[in-house]
């Protein structure tokens, strides 16, 4: 059977002639003849009786039983278009993967703008904080480096770090990175950039003394405020204005963290999850 056959079964049933059935469908009479002609052969029976003359054509049982199930079948293929209709529109479901600085300042924004363009869109956020976080089942992950694996991936922005003090530690302006040897400090927990942060205090002799350490980036500023010590964080960690002092660290000193968008490779992206990436873009260049 052919969802057409099926189409055409019910248009008649409902009309009662060939002909109505034909103009509501936008067929000739003989075209509906040869569709309902191919549904009974497809079905090995009679679906209509046909009396002939102006009276009104009447199911056989066992059209009756054919259409029963066929307008069940229509309706389905209908809620299918609808919803492939809807995914090209940009409502279907978008998973991403995040971490706490991006979820704080990028993503707001985004999921601000995409919900306006798409009111009924089903957007999942997932956060953790992992090295090397997996892409599988999800459309996209945020990361702070280059994603191994197959991925593909495209950098975001760059991130630039700055010691954070309390008012007046140290005079304004750059800070040089050998200040950081034997000084206390609060840090994140030593995955993600921050492992690349500490090799590069290694590379260069700095060992400073680490006192705390928390992945929650308000935490590290709240110690910092109390005055545990000092902290080396992305820009991207201050996200609320502070009256805590910030300082750039003096060249050669710690390169900026690269913040990336990847998606599982040889994956064709919805247009949701392809709007999030130029959403996301758009929302770095004006950082």
């Amino acid at each position: 059977m052919d969802l057409r056959h099926l189409a055409t079964l019910d248009a008649v049933a409902t009309e009662g002639t060939f002909g109505r059935a034909a103009d509501r469908l936008g067929y000739t009479q003989s075209a509906v003849s040869q569709q309902v002609a191919a549904l009974e052969k497809a079905v090995g029976g009679a679906v209509f009786d046909r009396p002939g003359g102006p009276k009104p054509v009447r199911l056989t049982p066992l059209g009756e039983v054919v259409l029963a199930h066929g307008r069940e079948v229509l309706a389905r293929a209908q809620a299918t278009e609808d919803a492939v209709e809807r995914f090209k529109a940009g409502e279907g479901r978008v998973d991403i993967g995040t971490f706490q600085s991006v979820t704080n300042v990028i993503l707001p924004t985004v999921v601000r703008q995409l919900l306006t363009e798409h009111p009924k869109a089903d957007i999942r956020l997932f956060e953790e904080e992992t090295d090397q976080p997996g892409a599988d089942g999800l459309d996209l992950v945020f990361f702070d480096g280059r994603l191994h694996g197959d991925v593909e991936q495209v950098k975001i922005l760059d991130d630039p770090y700055v010691l954070v003090t309390r008012p007046g530690q140290f005079p304004a302006g750059p800070v040089p990175l050998r200040a950081l040897h034997g000084a206390a400090m609060v840090a994140q927990p030593p995955i993600c950039d921050q492992a690349r942060v500490e090799r590069v205090y290694a590379d260069a002799g700095v060992e400073p003394l680490i006192v705390f350490r928390t992945a929650d980036n308000r935490g590290v500023l709240s110690m910092v405020r109390a005055g545990m010590g000092l902290a080396v964080v992305p820009r991207l960690a201050l996200d609320l204005p502070t009256d805590l002092d910030t300082h750039e660290l003096e060249e050669p000193g710690l390169s900026p963290r690269e913040i990336h968008l990847a998606w599982q490779a040889n994956r064709t992206l919805s247009p949701l999850a392809g709007r999030v990436i130029e959403l996301t873009r758009r929302a770095a260049e004006q950082l």
